[in-house]
């Protein structure tokens, strides 16, 4: 398996999990996050939208207003601008490790696959916030939206604006998901989602130490 490069010598490593509502990525990025620690990395881990005060405020508005795609859109990089340079940023600056729960590939399964959302507009800005950055590594989850709409429910709690939309959103989802990995395959990794918990987090403890570690 092919070792990743780093921008710069002393730059921490951003790993960013992905995959639709009920993937089960949460206990994972757990796992992860302790891995690393353990190996006397010092990790920060935060999660999309969301990751600084403001951050969860525009989270809240995201999952439960309802509102225009493009300021849907303009809000997850808002949030996203705030992320980078209040925590993201610095950290990899200082040489720590970030993990974050989603990042713009989130954006455009979401936006751009599930609501339609204009690709240049997409694009335009993903180059404005980020240009040039973007994870060294990324843990796609995946599996079949009737499988992830079951895990969601299984947990009882109160569905957010994203998790009620019909199975065809999720569909286009997990499509555009696919289609981004496919265009970056040295960045992303397919975790497939269906196995036991203990399985996958074995495999991908595996891809960090290939991919990332020196």
């Amino acid at each position: 398996m092919e070792r990743l490069s780093h921008e710069a010598a002393g730059r921490g490593r951003f790993i960013t999990f992905e995959g639709i509502d009920g993937a089960g990525k949460s206990s994972q990025i757990d796992a992860v996050v302790s891995l690393l620690r353990a190996q006397g990395r010092v990790v920060e881990q935060s999660r999309e939208p969301g990751g600084t005060a403001l951050g969860e405020r525009l989270r809240e508005l995201l999952l439960h207003e309802a509102m225009h795609l493009e300021t849907e859109a303009m809000l997850m990089f808002a949030a996203r601008r705030e992320h980078l340079a209040a925590r993201i940023e610095p950290a990899l600056a200082a040489g720590h490790w970030v993990v974050c729960d989603r990042f713009s590939d989130a954006t455009f399964a979401y936006q751009v696959g599930g609501r339609g959302l204009a690709r240049d507009k997409f694009e335009a800005l993903e180059a404005w916030v980020h240009p040039g950055l973007q994870p060294d590594l990324t843990l796609l989850f995946d599996l079949p939206p009737e499988i992830a709409a079951a895990r969601v429910a299984a947990t009882g709690a109160a569905p957010d604006r994203f998790e009620r939309e019909q199975r065809d959103f999720f569909e286009r989802v997990r499509t555009a998901y696919l289609e981004r990995a496919r265009l970056d395959p040295a960045r992303f990794c397919i975790v497939d989602a269906t196995r036991s918990p203990a399985s996958i987090r074995a495999d991908i403890e595996d891809v960090v130490r290939d991919r990332l570690q020196p």
